[in-house]
């Protein structure tokens, strides 16, 4: 991991880390910047600020600084599990604040997994896959009608809404990222999802429905000014939301952490995940000063590194260099900025699914033969699912349960969580004691 490879072997491989993660990071500000009504202008500082802070948290993970950062060839960037609790906090507030809230939320976050870092490592048996992968399953679910209004345009009352062009552009485009995955090997097959914008963008042109008015005027170079969109706010019930998705992104930097040890053949120390979770916490926060948003791992990276076998962390560092250098070039996210809509819409069938079928796959390792199990994950899928096939559900409730249970990852994480607490641990303590003993007596070495 602490190999200093030749420079050109250094950033072609750190490219390569940036192909298969870039389409994630763009993809947040995206969905956030078109839920809160942001010009094509406005949006390109939150895809450069995305860019930038993915860039420093995966620096400060990489090298570290005193006991802030894993020191792994760690991958961060924006995590999709903020995502849908700052759509429902767009929802439930006036345009002109719901970013000042969300940056409000996400700074507390940022602060309380800092603080929490060292204990985190400690509560994962309350976390089991039963849990996380119900919680990883509600993100890719609780994004799919981002796609489909993305295919469709937002506003019914628009000629071209649901368009025939406009379903077409957006399938189109996924049997492209289809087509790409299954023929194409390698680099290329990892940058399928973006090759697939391009040709889509392409595509789009004969629509009518190519804009690219957003790249006159984007400046080439800028530095991001803090709170851009306004002085943070805090809400309640925001802050509970956000706070929700932060025990979400410290169990998934968690696993990703231990599954990048068996890959780099390193051993995972519990002053490990802590140092992780506190670069975590200090990104998130300094992301939310700059215009970002809340990061985490990036668990595709931590294939890729298994592909290729190469495990040096300097060269993910890099990467975070490049990430920081397209950050300061708004001109870079102005081209992402004008991707037409639909072409998004059909990439994100994709980009989502996948997201949905990471958490089925950790559901695989839950044991769902036992009965209790199963009950946890159907009705955890149930109240997760609940926010997006019934949007006024909870409308007549106060605003703070609706920003909480709005959300279909918060409230499929409580339920999922307290569901655990009562099937696998509530009263089983005491049954369970002398077992607990007997093993420890027989296996020592297991004990940390």
């Amino acid at each position: 991991m602490d190999e200093l490879l030749p420079a050109p072997k250094l950033i072609a491989y750190a490219l390569q880390h940036i192909a298969a993660m870039y389409a994630g990071v763009v993809a947040p500000p995206l969905i956030v910047g078109a839920a809160v009504g942001l010009s094509a202008t406005e949006l390109t500082v939150l895809i450069g600020a995305a860019l930038l802070t993915s860039g420093l948290a995966t620096l400060l993970q990489t090298l570290g600084v005193w006991k802030v950062g894993s020191r792994m060839p760690f991958v961060n960037g924006i995590s999709f599990a903020g995502v849908a609790p700052m759509l429902a906090i767009a929802r439930t507030t006036d345009h002109g604040h719901a970013l000042p809230v969300i940056y409000g939320s996400i700074l507390v976050g940022g602060a309380a997994i800092f603080v929490a870092a060292p204990f985190f490592g400690k509560l994962g048996r309350f976390f089991p896959p039963v849990v996380s992968g119900t919680v990883i399953c509600l993100i890719g679910l609780s994004l799919f009608p981002v796609a489909f209004g993305w295919v469709t345009g937002s506003d019914p009352a628009a000629k071209d809404y649901a368009s025939v062009s406009r379903v077409l552009l957006g399938g189109t485009t996924l049997v492209v990222v289809l087509v790409l995955n299954r023929f194409l090997t390698g680099f290329l097959r990892s940058i399928a999802v973006l090759l697939g914008l391009v040709v889509g963008t392409l595509l789009a042109i004969p629509f009518g429905l190519f804009d690219a008015s957003a790249l006159s005027g984007t400046p080439v170079f800028a530095v991001p000014s803090p709170f851009h969109f306004g002085a943070p706010e805090f809400q309640a019930g925001a802050i509970v939301s956000m706070l929700i998705v932060m025990v979400v992104s410290m169990t998934e930097s968690t696993a990703d952490m231990l599954a990048l040890g068996e890959v780099v053949e390193m051993p995972v120390t519990e002053d490990t995940i802590a140092a992780g979770l506190r670069a975590d916490g200090a990104a998130t926060f300094v992301a939310s000063v700059l215009n970002g948003f809340a990061v985490s791992a990036f668990a595709q990276n931590i294939g890729l590194i298994a592909l290729t076998r190469v495990r040096s962390r300097y060269v993910v560092a890099v990467g975070g260099v490049v990430l920081i250098l397209l950050g300061l070039f708004p001109v870079a996210g102005a081209i992402v900025s004008i991707v037409p809509q639909p072409v998004l819409g059909g990439a994100g069938f994709a980009l989502f699914g996948t997201v949905a079928a990471s958490g089925i796959k950790t559901l695989a390792r839950a044991g769902l033969g036992d009965s209790n199990n199963l009950l946890i994950v159907a009705v955890a899928l149930g109240f997760g699912v609940l926010p997006i096939a019934s949007p006024n559900f909870w409308v007549r409730f106060p605003e703070v349960v609706q920003t909480v249970m709005g959300s279909g990852i918060s409230a499929g994480c409580l339920a999922a969580i307290a569901l655990n607490l009562f099937f696998n641990h509530l009263g089983r303590r005491d049954a369970e004691a002398a077992g607990e003993v007997s093993v420890a007596e027989a296996e020592p070495t297991l004990v940390h």
